[in-house]
């Protein structure tokens, strides 16, 4: 069934009317079959439909919402801490980028597989803003992608 728009001449505001009403209006004689072809548009838009923001995440095949690579700290005991890195690209090798980060700062650290996040790499200590540097410096994400999480 198309949906067809009245235009009322005065306010020009829509009034949308399935061609089954209009129908019955002008057999109704309320307005003339001239005067309705005269205010009516038959217009060949999509309708939109419920919108899901969250739709195009799934394709891009990324954990984050815009490709951000997380770090956050996790505080453990006293004044014992845990970095975590989330949201790297699935074809990286995790392996690899924790040998060199372990050497780099020397800190302890180990890949953790999450069912919903995938894969999270976490080291020994405060290493927020040397993940970072080296993340960047190493060419692996660009610096508007990382957001840095904590206190």
């Amino acid at each position: 069934m198309k949906t067809l728009f009245l235009i009322e001449s005065k306010s020009n505001k829509f009034l949308s009317f399935t061609t089954s009403i209009l129908r019955k209006l002008a057999s109704a004689d309320c307005f003339s079959s001239s005067d309705i072809a005269k205010y009516m548009v038959d217009l060949d838009i999509q309708i939109p439909t419920t919108f899901d923001p969250f739709a195009e995440a799934g394709e891009l095949g990324g954990t984050g919402t815009k490709e951000y690579v997380h770090i956050r700290i996790q505080q453990r005991n006293g004044k014992k801490s845990l970095t975590t890195v989330q949201g790297l690209r699935h074809d990286l090798s995790y392996e690899k980028i924790l040998k060199s980060l372990k050497k780099d700062f020397c800190c302890n650290g180990n890949v953790v597989k999450d069912n919903e996040l995938g894969k999270i790499i976490q080291l020994q200590g405060d290493q927020r803003k040397n993940v970072s540097q080296f993340l960047v410096n190493a060419g692996i994400v660009k610096k508007y992608q990382i957001k840095i999480h904590g206190f």
